[in-house]
């Protein structure tokens, strides 16, 4: 492996093993050089970075831009969402994207996320009540799923009769099925109908949630500071797709990490206090998100030493970034009581995951619920038959089959 690879090389990186054992894969990468170009998953050239200071920098480096129209022709396929799903932060640089962000950040303040506490506590506590007398569940299906769902639809106002099963179109596009492309396609369909109609009925009869007041902003006097229809439908997307995907794996990694680590799980059961401290150390220790949203330079940027040309697609490895030992000592040790201060699990900067209080909040209190309750848990199928969703950008189980 090279430190630098001419524009027109791939560098020789073994996706699979990316998928398959992403950490051992990421520790040979950043020892062999800071940036790697490579064939992704979608046949398309990518420039992955993995060191800790270099991903870092680049997160909020104003020269690597979301917006897709920069990506060279040709050269970025992501998903395919038509304009009205399209128009998200995810794909916008600033001022739209300061503009966007302040109309939504103040839903997710600390303060706000707080008042939702004893919400999800008692949600949990009903997930619980309904699979306890069976002994055993699929933990993944019945609780770290369900749970951040319904908070998220409660928080936009979803009406409960219009919930769908959201994961089904999601798993359609963070994983599509090459043996089956039509069913990305009807994701991308179902959504579209699902939020246009959401909007439609709630501009009728506005309630007291967070899509009201999105469609509110949107149809006020906001001058330049309005969101354009396409913006609003967008960001009611991302809200619910981002709002909870995340939390669910976050949710069942953690779990694992405490069954995996027996003496942690005792100490937290014993004293709750420390899952606070803990949910931040499973992020930086095996948090959903491996990849940062994708960039493309606006010109060409040297990264580690090595030149990145403009408009080729940039992965800024978050995953690797988290182990790198230049940062963090001992990276592959699960220790809550380190310093980890700059982790990027979350973000940084004006790409910090809105979410992020409400999704620290959500899997500390689903864990305190589930040490309380179930004090005998442990995995009911041998640890290595859990299997992993085969992505590169949700860091996921398939299933977590316990038992009590």
């Amino acid at each position: 492996m090279q430190n630098s690879v001419p524009p027109g090389a791939l560098a020789p990186i073994d996706v699979t093993a990316l998928l398959t054992d992403p950490y051992g894969t990421y520790a040979r990468l950043r020892e062999a050089g800071p940036v790697h170009r490579f064939t992704g998953p979608d046949g398309k050239p990518a420039w992955l970075v993995t060191r800790y200071d270099d991903v870092r920098r680049a997160i909020n480096d104003p020269r690597f831009s979301l917006d897709k129209s920069n990506a060279v022709p040709g050269n970025y396929s992501g998903f395919s969402l038509p304009p009205a799903l399209d128009a998200n932060l995810l794909n916008m640089d600033p001022p739209d994207h300061t503009r966007v962000r302040r109309l939504v950040v103040k839903a997710f303040t600390p303060g706000r996320v707080d008042k939702l506490r004893a919400p999800v506590r008692e949600l949990a506590g009903e997930l619980l009540d309904a699979v306890e007398a069976e002994g055993r569940t699929d933990l993944l299906a019945t609780y770290a799923g369900p749970l951040p769902i319904i908070i998220i639809c409660d928080l936009l106002g979803v009406p409960r009769a219009d919930r769908r099963d959201f994961r089904t179109w999601t798993d359609a596009l963070i994983t599509p099925d090459p043996q089956r492309p039509h069913l990305a396609k009807e994701a991308v369909v179902g959504m579209m109908r699902f939020f246009t109609g959401l909007i439609a009925s709630k501009r009728a009869e506005p309630g007291d949630d967070l899509l009201s007041d999105l469609i509110a902003a949107r149809d006020g006097e906001g001058g330049a500071d309005r969101l354009s229809e396409e913006e609003l439908t967008s960001l009611a997307f991302l809200i619910l797709f981002a709002g909870y995907e995340n939390t669910v794996h976050l949710i069942a990694n953690a779990v694992l990490a405490l069954l995996d680590h027996p003496g942690l799980l005792s100490e937290l059961r014993a004293d709750p206090a420390g899952l606070s401290a803990a949910v931040d150390e499973f992020i930086r220790w095996d948090g959903p998100a491996p990849l940062a949203i994708r960039r493309f330079p606006l010109e060409d940027v040297e990264i580690g030493g090595v030149t990145v040309p403009a408009g080729e697609t940039v992965l800024l490895s978050i995953a690797s970034a988290n182990r790198d030992p230049r940062h963090f000592p001992d990276p592959e040790r699960l220790d809550p009581s380190r310093e980890r201060s700059g982790h990027l699990g979350l973000g940084r900067g004006i790409h910090h995951c809105l979410g992020a209080p409400l999704a620290r909040m959500e899997t500390e209190t689903a864990l305190a619920v589930l040490l309380e309750r179930f004090p005998g848990l442990t995995l009911d199928v041998p640890r290595e038959e859990l299997e992993w969703r085969p992505s590169m950008r949700a860091r996921g189980l398939i299933s977590l089959p316990v038992r009590w």
